[in-house]
């Protein structure tokens, strides 16, 4: 093959080879752009995007509206000034502090006063809160009690400022009206639904007995219960002409005796004719008598003896009505009742004429009978069922407008 010369390419084969550079020239920018491209729209998908949600703290804040229920949460009790787990309600507290304007102007003013001006304590502060609640009728033996605590707790140096001290006055309040325990608990333990349930109503002359019954069956009627009334003041016409205007009033039947007949008896047939009639609640009235008459004292023992043999286990409740007015008077009567009866519970009536309202502590302290309803008013919806937790906000806590003071 020397001497040959080199194979020529012919026309056609170069406008190939010119096309095929032509074409790779074109594709390879191309190639390069969209691959640009498609790096590009991947790294701005791996950008957080603005509209996206997000789990931010903001997200589990309270939403509008739920302030109002952190805020009674802030200011209620804490665990270890009350047992109760209920918190106070706003609407209640405020109805109450209406009720007890006289009060809160009066003994609630006067304490307020020794702690106002400054955040050290002063060293005299405990001889002044003696002052203040001795003629508040808080009462010796409880006024000393609280005083008690309160320099045990100075003494081991847990209360550093006016505020501690006011914080610890107000825990005492709690633990000693909070102290009855629940309706509930005091039923019955063998038989915790009665029916009815026999309440029987006792109390001194003019202290609003039966004006309370007739309140209490407007409250159980309207909550759909059947209320029966016994009218046991055989003594005196009016109470059972009283009492037969507010049977009238509510729908309760009312099971009365003759004038001056015996009161066991009315209470007898009235218990009977409760448990025929099916009827929820019986209230059994009482004549008013002077706790210092033991015959009468007696008497109304065998009211209660009387009733047990109509009904076992009767009567269910026994409610000592008590005018808040009456002052230590009140804790007197209330004493010399309880050791003749069995009390289940106090009505405090009148709550709303006192400046004094200190005798709900000295009563609840010194007895440990629980208060059951309080008087703030002459409307049937007056006769409020005692809380602990809101009546002692109601005393102890601040007004909206009362950010200056304790």
């Amino acid at each position: 093959m020397t001497g040959q010369a080199p194979p020529s390419y012919n026309g056609t084969a170069m406008d190939t080879l010119t096309t095929v550079i032509a074409v790779v020239a074109l594709i390879v920018p191309a190639a390069l752009v969209y691959l640009a491209a498609l790096r590009f729209r991947s790294g701005a998908n791996a950008l957080p995007k603005e509209t996206a949600p997000r789990d931010t703290e903001e997200d589990n804040l309270p939403q509008e509206g739920a302030g109002d229920a952190v805020a009674e949460a802030l200011s209620s009790p804490t665990p270890s000034e009350v047992s109760a787990t209920r918190l106070p309600s706003r609407k209640d507290v405020a109805g109450l502090r209406k009720g007890l304007a006289a009060t809160r102007g009066g003994f609630m003013s006067r304490l307020q006063a020794l702690f106002t001006g400054g955040k050290e304590i002063d060293p005299a502060i405990l001889e002044r809160l003696e002052e203040v609640m001795l003629s508040s009728d808080v009462g010796v033996r409880t006024t000393h009690a609280i005083l008690e605590r309160l320099r045990e707790k100075l003494a081991k140096k847990e209360l550093t400022d006016s505020d501690a001290v006011w914080a610890a006055l107000r825990g005492e309040a709690t633990r000693i009206l909070d102290d009855g325990g629940t309706s509930t608990e005091r039923r019955a333990a063998g038989d915790p639904s009665p029916k009815p349930v026999v309440v029987l109503m006792v109390g001194v002359n003019g202290v609003g007995k039966t004006t309370s019954i007739g309140k209490l069956a407007t409250k159980w009627s309207a909550e759909g219960k059947t209320v029966m009334l016994a009218a046991g003041d055989t003594f005196r016409a009016a109470a059972v002409q009283q009492l037969e205007v507010w049977g009238k009033r509510v729908g309760a039947d009312v099971v009365r005796g003759k004038d001056g007949s015996d009161p066991g008896a009315v209470a007898f047939e009235a218990t009977k004719k409760a448990q025929e009639a099916g009827a929820d609640v019986l209230l059994v009235d009482t004549a008013g008598r002077l706790h210092t008459k033991v015959n009468l004292m007696d008497e109304i023992k065998k009211v209660k003896r009387t009733l047990a043999k109509a009904m076992a286990g009767a009567p269910h409740e026994t409610f000592l009505v008590i005018d808040a007015t009456t002052g230590q008077n009140a804790l007197t009567q209330a004493a010399l009742f309880k050791e003749s009866l069995e009390l289940t519970g106090l009505i405090l009536t009148k709550l709303d004429g006192t400046a004094k309202g200190g005798i709900v502590l000295g009563i609840c302290d010194e007895l440990k009978v629980p208060v059951r309803y309080i008087g703030l008013g002459e409307r049937a919806e007056d006769l409020r069922e005692f809380v602990a937790v809101d009546f002692v906000e109601a005393l102890f806590g601040r007004d909206p407008d009362d950010a200056g003071t304790v």
